[in-house]
């Protein structure tokens, strides 16, 4: 593909260079997808990221973009910008997310609200603002990165959990209601995987990390790549007959009943709920 010719995503969540948001961007990249990369920060990881993907190709291949998606101006600034930088947006891929993780009742209603705009109420603005320029051009591609945790639960994971499991839901009726305008939504649950804050943890309570590992047949955390495998799968003509679909990438984790406690996962009554972190995948 020709570039300065190819298909053009938008990925929020991407400024970090491990996590699943740069994973999906390196893929799209390599397949010779334009690419706006769109986080709250930080601005360094942006810009560098956005100079990798550009790397052999024009120098309009890629771009990042600050914004604060859980505000509607700037989410329809976001998309603005990629139709004014690139002309069209084929692809938008809703992968931002908030992770606060404490008891119910530990957590705040402003640590809810936090939650909810960023997990829930920007994939909306974001894919309310690109509908339109998709349904003008013929069609799209959206995908949300929700999480295997929408499906079933764990200790200190409520808050996340009910957005994540919003987001699944979101993705439904946005299916049913945008396929005949020839615009394709689905979702992505990952179970945990290997980004920057998820090794964090695991160093700050490696106790609690074997412990998650309980969960998964697979015995091992996933790679931010196997989530963008199945990404670039939905977002390319080679599905072309799937829509409202939640695919789960959780190497089992939810194949079986969880094991119920909080003895051997440390801190905070074992259960590690004095985390909270606002990650970028």
């Amino acid at each position: 593909m020709p570039n300065g010719e190819g298909p053009v995503a938008i990925v929020t969540g991407a400024s970090s260079p491990i996590g699943t948001g740069a994973a999906i961007a390196r893929r799209l990249a390599a397949a010779g997808w334009r690419l706006l990369l769109v986080a709250d920060g930080p601005e360094a990881g942006l810009a560098q990221g956005a100079a990798a993907y550009r790397a052999g190709r024009a120098p309009e291949a890629a771009e990042g973009w600050i914004a604060d998606l859980g505000d509607a101006a700037a989410a329809t600034g976001m998309v603005e910008r990629a139709l004014a930088r690139f002309g069209r947006v084929d692809a938008l891929v809703n992968n931002a997310a908030l992770r606060i993780f404490m008891l119910f009742g530990e957590f705040s209603a402003e640590d809810f609200d936090r939650a909810v705009a960023v997990n829930l109420r920007a994939p909306f603005l974001a894919s309310r603002a690109v509908a339109g320029p998709m349904r003008r051009q013929g069609g799209g591609r959206i995908v949300n990165i929700a999480s295997q945790l929408g499906s079933v639960t764990y200790p200190t994971r409520a808050l996340y959990g009910l957005t994540k499991a919003g987001l699944i839901h979101l993705t439904k009726p946005m299916a049913l209601e945008l396929v005949r305008d020839n615009i394709a939504v689905n979702a992505i649950s990952p179970a945990p995987i290997e980004t920057a804050p998820s090794i964090e943890r695991a160093r700050r309570n490696p106790a609690a990390a074997r412990d998650r590992l309980r969960y998964i047949p697979m015995g091992r955390m996933g790679r931010p790549e196997e989530v963008a495998e199945p990404t670039f799968l939905l977002l390319t003509t080679s599905a072309t007959f799937r829509a409202g679909h939640n695919l789960i990438v959780d190497g089992g984790y939810t194949l079986h009943e969880q094991p119920v406690g909080f003895a051997s996962a440390g801190g905070g009554g074992g259960c590690g709920c004095d985390q909270v972190a606002r990650s970028r995948r």
